[in-house]
């Protein structure tokens, strides 16, 4: 039988008239074959004779059954019910589709809220770090004639040339904190960085400001 799932946005007869239309595809009824009445039919899905009355409505209008006074649910078409399947079969595809991405949506939502609340966290514990002289970031900017512009970090090779270590970038507000080796620079990022050499802030200036670095 037809798996129903409460989550999905289609109403319970919709679900019901796909499942009598897969069981006329299946062989289970065949076309001039009486179906069982609605009254037996509602016992079957545990619904109300009004909800298995629109199912039968539905499979009419495509041309699957025909209600017949005195008779009962005449099948017509076996076609015509595999074409309601898959078009049923279409729309609950984009149903669970739009469903999926309204979930990935609030996802993310909630992933930024957690990670807005972390850089915060971060920002604090570094200015309270830096008060106390345990860390002090640096910064510097990346000029548009830079030789780093449209290099990532693992490409130029800050640490072997500068002594010193990127613990950010700063991105036009947006902070990338501890940024991969994939991270690709752009003009006007401010690169936070942290270094033990006394004259690091004019190493790690001259070297990304270069226009051009032999590698």
């Amino acid at each position: 039988m037809f798996e129903y799932n409460a989550s999905e946005k289609v109403a319970r007869f919709e679900k019901i008239a796909v499942d009598i239309a897969y069981s006329i595809v299946n062989g289970e009824w065949a076309v001039g074959d009486i179906i069982m009445g609605r009254s037996t039919l509602s016992g079957k899905y545990s619904v109300s004779p009004e909800t298995i009355r629109k199912a039968v409505k539905l499979l009419e209008e495509f041309g699957v059954v025909q209600v017949v006074d005195k008779k009962g649910i005449v099948v017509l078409s076996s076609e015509a019910a595999h074409n309601y399947v898959q078009e049923n079969k279409a729309k609950d595809k984009i149903l669970n589709l739009r469903e999926e991405i309204r979930s990935l949506v609030d996802q993310k939502s909630r992933i930024d809220q957690i990670i807005y609340q972390k850089v915060d966290s971060v920002i604090e514990q570094a200015m309270l770090l830096r008060n106390m002289g345990i860390i002090y970031p640096l910064e510097t900017k990346v000029e548009e004639h830079s030789h780093v512009v449209g290099k990532t970090i693992g490409q130029v090779r800050f640490w072997e040339h500068t002594g010193s270590t990127i613990i950010g970038v700063n991105r036009m507000g947006h902070l990338y904190l501890s940024p991969g080796p994939k991270l690709v620079f752009f003009s006007g990022d401010i690169i936070l960085y942290v270094g033990n050499a006394h004259d690091n802030t004019d190493q790690v200036n001259r070297f990304v400001n270069a226009s051009q670095i032999d590698f």
